[in-house]
C-alpha cells in the first residue's frame, strides 16, 4: 500500500518539481511555453506519468544526494512524452 502525506510542504515542492519539468518539456515538446499554470500542470501530469512509466519499466534513476534534480528529470521525461502525445492528437498548437 502506497501512505502519501499531503501537507503544505509536499504540496509546494510538488508545484516546484511540476514548474520546472513543464517549463522545460514544453520548450523541448511544442517549442514554446504553455504559461505558468500550463507548465505546471504539464510537470505534474508529467511526473505522475514519468514515476509510473518508471515502476512499469523497473526504472530506477537518482542523483546521488540530489533527490529533488531526480524527482525534476523523471518528471521531465514524463512530461515530454505526454505533450509529444498530445501534439500527435493536435493539441498543443498555438501561438
Amino acid at each position: 500500500m502506497i501512505d502519501i502525506h499531503l501537507n503544505v510542504d509536499t504540496v509546494i515542492i510538488w508545484i516546484l518539481v511540476g514548474l520546472a519539468a513543464g517549463a522545460l518539456a514544453s520548450r523541448v515538446a511544442l517549442g514554446h511555453d504553455l504559461g505558468l499554470i500550463g507548465d505546471v500542470i504539464a510537470g505534474v501530469l508529467g511526473a505522475f506519468l514519468g514515476g509510473v512509466l518508471a515502476m512499469i519499466f523497473k526504472v530506477n534513476f537518482s542523483v546521488a544526494g540530489h533527490p529533488i534534480i531526480s524527482q525534476i528529470v523523471i518528471a521531465f521525461i514524463g512530461a515530454v512524452i505526454l505533450l509529444f502525445v498530445l501534439r500527435i492528437f493536435g493539441f498543443g498548437r498555438g501561438k
